[in-house]
């Protein structure tokens, strides 16, 4: 299979600066974002911006377009022969079973030749995860947000070595030169020794003096710049989906950085619920719309479009609380098609105030005109009772079973309060 030439995905020269290549992704992304695709093209315009931002993240990071310039993309595939890969070697299988900490004099096996702490394969950094909120116009919509992220980068003036150039290491006193050593942490009721990385020579296993440390990153081999990114936030996407941008964590010398890590925390919305890809929400009516029909907008979508319900008589029946209208193709997008959920609409209505009916004549004239109650309930005595008429749901159950206050007095009178054994 031909190999892709990042530069020609970019359209730049092999010797663009980072400037360049910076210029060229953004018109590029802007030009041949899924977004702006018709709904035909959008499979193969996810491919080709797919392809546009990989070359981007390969050829913007120095260390990357390095390995890339000599290797070309055999460089990040391990299982294709001249690249970085292949079989397990003993640096890897120690690796594999003690950690990425360094094996040039691991105590009680008398130090091991080409595996000091700087010879180390590198390993990936730790993960950068954080929290992104999001509307649930953006689930809808999809969205791209730009933005610039601040995170640790290797030293360009030392190359990440934290040092001036020509000046020689020191053996790190505090680790003897290990990179790493024992310290006692509590494991339950217990103190445990366990291997950590050095604190003093942060892993390396070598120190320098203040004098040949490097004047821009101080020996910190690091150093803080603030990165343009670009998080895409495809449509019909759901809360707790994870968006991640490879490499784009904190860089470490000797490690590969870890990813930037996105979990989409869908934020409540006023008029919609969701479920799966389908959406939920409340109309109010008027008790006239519900008993001779609605025809009108009823609510705004989240593309803001308004939807609007044409309930007629006879066809459409009497509307009643809690009567749910299922609208198809009207919920959420489904990722990677063109189908949508459905749209639930659930009716709410309003009766009229208490003192809406003071004309007595048209209080006749609504009892000729709406149907009659049902026949009346049969009894041989008849109580006429008082009643509140603003009595809550919440105190149904309050009473307990024994009445409360209604038996407190005669309660009162037995013996002890309460039922008492009966003596054997």
């Amino acid at each position: 299979m031909e190999e892709i030439d990042l530069y020609e995905v970019l359209g730049v020269e092999k010797g663009a600066s980072q400037a360049e290549i910076r210029k060229a992704y953004h018109k590029l992304a802007r030009t041949h974002h899924p977004d702006k695709a018709a709904a035909e093209d959008r499979e193969e315009a996810d491919t080709k911006f797919k392809a546009i931002l990989q070359a981007y993240e390969t050829l913007y990071d120095v260390e990357k377009r390095a390995l890339y310039d000599q290797y070309g993309m055999a460089a990040f595939d391990g299982s294709r022969p001249g690249g970085m890969g292949g079989g397990m070697n003993m640096e890897d299988l120690m690796t594999e079973m003690f950690g990425d900490m360094g094996f040039g004099g691991m105590p009680g096996m008398g130090g091991m030749p080409g595996m000091g702490p700087r010879d180390m394969k590198a390993k990936k950094g730790q993960d950068d995860e954080k929290d992104f909120p999001v509307t649930l116009e953006d689930l809808y919509l999809g969205k791209t947000q730009r933005f610039g992220a601040t995170k640790n980068v290797i030293c360009g003036h030392c190359k990440g070595k934290g040092a001036k150039d020509g000046a020689k290491p020191k053996k790190c006193s505090s680790c003897q030169g290990q990179g790493h050593k024992q310290v006692p942490r509590q494991v339950g009721p217990f103190l445990t020794p366990v291997v950590v990385a050095c604190d003093t020579c942060n892993g390396t296993g070598e120190i320098y003096s203040d004098k040949e440390k490097c004047r821009k990153c101080k020996g910190n081999r690091t150093m803080s710049e603030k990165k343009p990114l670009e998080l895409y936030v495809p449509r019909g996407s759901h809360g707790g989906e994870r968006i991640v941008l490879p490499g784009e964590a904190d860089q470490s010398p000797n490690q590969e950085p870890g990813d930037l890590v996105f979990v989409l925390e869908e934020q409540p919305h006023e008029t919609f619920q969701r479920a799966g890809a389908d959406l939920l929400a409340d109309i109010h009516v008027s008790l006239a719309e519900a008993l001779c029909g609605l025809s009108r907008v009823v609510l705004k979508h989240l593309d803001g479009r308004g939807i609007a319900i044409d309930h007629q008589k006879p066809k459409g029946g009497i509307l009643r609380p809690g009567q749910l209208l299922r609208v198809e193709g009207e919920g959420m997008p489904i990722k990677k098609s063109e189908a949508h959920g459905n749209l639930f609409i659930r009716i709410n209505v309003d009766f009229p105030e208490d003192d809406y009916l003071q004309d007595q004549t048209i209080t006749t004239k609504l009892l000729e005109l709406l149907p009659k109650p049902g026949p009346p309930v049969q009894a041989e005595t008849v109580d006429e009772v008082e009643y509140e008429t603003n009595a809550s749901i919440d105190d149904f159950g309050g009473t307990d079973a024994h009445g409360e206050d209604a038996w407190e007095d005669e309660d009162d009178e037995g013996a002890g309060g309460g039922a008492q054994c009966a003596q054997q």
